[in-house]
């Protein structure tokens, strides 16, 4: 395609309608080249019509002795940045023109900080330089440096007391973590406490009465031993219960550390609570266990009903008792109920007894539960083991 040929100019010395193909600039051989008809003639620039020479303007609101300037302040509204790069003066476009408008506005967009293009090129340039808000931006346009500038360059000795001071902790928190650290260590010795009770009692509990046990059969195999008077602590017999599967040595005594504590099953044979022998004529033989811990021998007494055995083997009888009356609760302090007629067991004549005692409620032992038998059978073991024990 050929140049255009600008068949005239415009009020201001300018060249419109040459991008557009227009008539007047119809490239040379492309169209018809007849004359375009005559315009009028348009009034020079800045020439005030004749009707309106001599008065003055002024805009609505304005008082009367308001300047020009002030007037255009006023009917104009202010331009920002971006409007005043848009309307640079200059030709209308073209392609000899367009580098020199180009040109223009990256000289304004420089010039006021702003972005040519529209709002979506104002995004990607700010994405380009680090974010879309631009990221932080130093004195020069560059990344601002001055906060790692700041962290990397050494601390003088008064910063560094004084971060040493924030970073060191407050007597409030200081007490928090000792109280914390107390509440941690005494759940940690109670929970030991508790699994020590629980659990280890009954596990060396068992194993001291299972070894009594098998001692004291063994003595009675050998003839080491003979039916007498026996010392305090010392194993003399062995009671079974069939149905609680309980089989423990009885001593002598009821001492803690003595007798119940290792698991065995003690025999109220001192002091005012003496009581009888299985042996004797007539009498009530009176036994202590613990229910809880250390073995827990008579732990599950109180399942026991009217009619249950219980035997008390010797070195050379089997007693066996059957189950008669229970009291579940009795203060500790009610010794009647190893009389050699029990109060509230229901005898009213002596006769050969037997009294299973124990703490109650469970873990604790604050009352007693009693259970009383009577004898039922004197077994020699030259004839072998009672029924209730091969049942």
């Amino acid at each position: 395609m050929t140049a255009l040929r600008p068949e005239r100019e415009d009020l201001y010395g300018e060249t419109p309608y040459e991008s557009y193909g227009s008539a007047p600039y119809a490239a040379a051989g492309d169209a018809p080249t007849a004359p375009m008809p005559p315009m009028a003639s348009a009034p020079q620039a800045h020439q005030v019509p004749q009707a309106h020479q001599g008065q003055t303007y002024r805009a609505p609101g304005m008082p009367p002795t308001a300047s020009v300037d002030e007037q255009a302040t006023t009917l104009l509204p202010p331009l920002d940045d971006e409007t005043v790069a848009l309307r640079i003066p200059g030709p209308p476009p073209g392609p000899q023109n367009g580098s020199l408008r180009a040109s223009a506005a990256s000289s304004a967009s420089s010039t006021t900080g702003t972005t040519p293009g529209g709002r979506a090129a104002r995004r990607k340039a700010a994405k380009r330089r680090g974010g879309r808000h631009g990221g932080s931006r130093g004195p020069a346009g560059g990344p601002d440096t001055s906060s790692q500038s700041a962290s990397q360059r050494p601390l003088s000795r008064v910063e560094a007391r004084r971060q040493a001071r924030l970073r060191k902790p407050s007597p409030a928190v200081v007490a928090s973590r000792a109280i914390g650290e107390v509440f941690i260590t005494t759940g940690v010795l109670m929970l030991l406490f508790v699994t020590y009770q629980l659990w280890w009692t009954n596990v060396r509990a068992h194993a001291q009465a299972g070894s009594e046990a098998h001692q004291l059969q063994d003595d009675w195999a050998s003839g080491k031993r003979a039916p007498g008077v026996f010392e305090p602590g010392q194993g003399f017999a062995i009671l079974d219960i069939p149905k609680l599967d309980v089989v423990a040595p009885i001593a002598e005594g009821v001492s803690n550390k003595k007798v119940l504590d290792k698991g065995m099953v003690g025999h109220y044979g001192e002091g005012a609570l003496k009581t009888a022998m299985p042996d004797a004529k007539t009498g009530n033989f009176g036994l202590a266990a613990h229910r809880n811990t250390h073995g827990e021998p008579f732990r599950y007494i109180n399942r026991l009903v009217a009619g249950d055995a219980i035997v008390v083997e010797t070195q050379d009888t089997y007693f066996v008792y059957k189950v008669t009356s229970t009291l579940p609760v009795t203060p500790p302090s009610n010794t009647s109920v190893l009389n050699p007629i029990p109060r509230g067991s229901g005898f009213t004549e002596p006769g050969r007894y037997i009294t299973l005692t124990t703490c109650t409620p469970e873990f604790t032992s604050k009352y007693r539960l009693i259970v009383w038998g009577k004898m039922v059978e004197e077994r020699p073991r030259s004839k072998g083991k009672p029924d209730a024990l091969i049942e």
